[in-house]
């Protein structure tokens, strides 16, 4: 009798893949979760964005800003004014149009530094739907030289794996750099964590001073003879009368009539205390930088950077909201690429954002009054695709 298990088995000639040089020491230190230091995404999300006016007012105005900009299609040649990746942006599923699916993207990459897309297939080549997975479910798979092999996705105690490889890519992982890990990105929100706290601990201290009387308005004092003190009834006496007459909105700013030896010592805020007031501006601002907000867009007192809300605005744009969308809409557009073969990009139409439109008619201008350009000449320097032959 032949055991079969001692036979030879036949040798499979090792296919050939090319790979890094660096992929076999890519740290596993970080593989499978997401790279927060000692904050999860859940808790700072909790803290940072919902628990913090001027974080959630900073990640809202991004998202907004960007997912409203008019994204135009073209390629080497021309721009569409229709196309099937339009119309795909447009509606990318039953329940999101294009507004709703970036303003999830950008919010995602702004709170966690990453975003994932799934692709639902459809009948042609480009998919069907768009779903804009969380970022705090996924899970990066690495393999064995190190580079991802595919994406984990975990909700309710289920897990479904995205495999990559063999034809099209099914998510595409947007995400932005982190100089310390090599599968997740690094979040503003996780940069502006410090001051979130001082700010979060500055509001929760402003809140009990008020719910808990921590600072008085001030002190009645007595002097009595000898330093006698009143009696109980003359105590008892005197807090009725100061919570019928002179408390509550409708007894504001009435007059106290004190007699027998008393003495009313107003009390105010220390410096000390005053400082509290400073440190949470200073918090406010420090978080508005973390996101690229001008703080003069978020109400921050004491920021002169601008001379006005237009130049903030214009800043705005033009440091964080152009950056962000650009970078997005690349991938994106580089990742559906590879459903269709076809060689066309997204990118924000610069014609039509109000915030731009004194920069947009300078370049126009001077452009215009160079006429040592050709017409070819002039379109490619604004960025526009050639004039179709007729």
């Amino acid at each position: 009798m032949v055991l079969r298990f001692l036979r030879k088995a036949p040798e499979v000639a090792a296919v050939e893949r090319k790979a890094s040089a660096a992929g076999r020491v890519i740290a596993w230190g970080t593989s499978g979760r997401v790279a927060w230091s000692a904050r999860d995404t859940g808790s700072l999300g909790r803290t940072g964005f919902m628990g913090n006016p001027v974080g959630f007012r900073a990640v809202r105005l991004i998202a907004e800003a960007a997912a409203a900009l008019p994204v135009v299609v073209q390629d080497a040649e021309r721009r569409y004014d229709v196309h099937p990746l339009a119309a795909l942006l447009a509606r990318p599923n039953p329940a999101q149009g294009r507004a709703e699916l970036l303003e999830a993207v950008y919010g995602q990459i702004l709170l966690t530094g990453n975003a994932y897309l799934e692709a639902v297939p459809g009948e042609g080549a480009l998919p069907s739907e768009l779903h804009v997975l969380r970022s705090d479910r996924m899970a990066v798979v690495p393999g064995a030289d190190g580079w991802p092999v595919g994406y984990d996705y975990s909700v309710g105690g289920r897990t479904h794996r995205f495999t990559l490889g063999g034809g099209v890519v099914p998510v595409c992982h947007i995400r932005s750099f982190h100089p310390q890990d090599d599968h997740y990105g690094f979040s503003p929100l996780q940069a502006a964590a410090v001051a979130i706290d001082v700010h979060n601990s500055a509001s929760a201290w402003s809140k009990a001073l008020l719910d808990n009387a921590a600072r008085p308005s001030g002190a009645i004092v007595y002097r009595g003879a000898d330093g006698q003190g009143l009696s109980e009834d003359q105590y008892e006496r005197l807090v009725a009368e100061m919570e019928a007459h002179h408390q509550g909105a409708r007894n504001a700013g009435r007059p106290m009539l004190l007699e027998g030896g008393l003495d009313w010592k107003p009390m105010g805020f220390s410096p000390s205390d005053m400082e509290f007031q400073k440190t949470k501006e200073a918090a406010a601002r420090e978080i508005a930088t973390a996101f690229g907000v001008p703080p003069m867009m978020l109400g921050i007192p004491g920021d002169a950077t601008y001379a006005n809300y237009a130049e903030a605005n214009r800043a705005f744009y033009r440091l964080t909201v152009l950056p962000l969308a650009g970078r997005v809409l690349a991938a994106v557009s580089h990742w559906l690429a590879g459903f269709t073969g076809e060689a066309v990009e997204m990118r924000p139409d610069l014609d039509l954002i109000p915030a731009l439109a004194v920069e947009r008619d300078a370049a126009w201008a001077r452009v215009a009054a160079a006429d040592f350009l050709t017409a070819a000449e002039k379109r490619r320097a604004l960025g526009l695709p050639p004039v179709e032959a007729e």
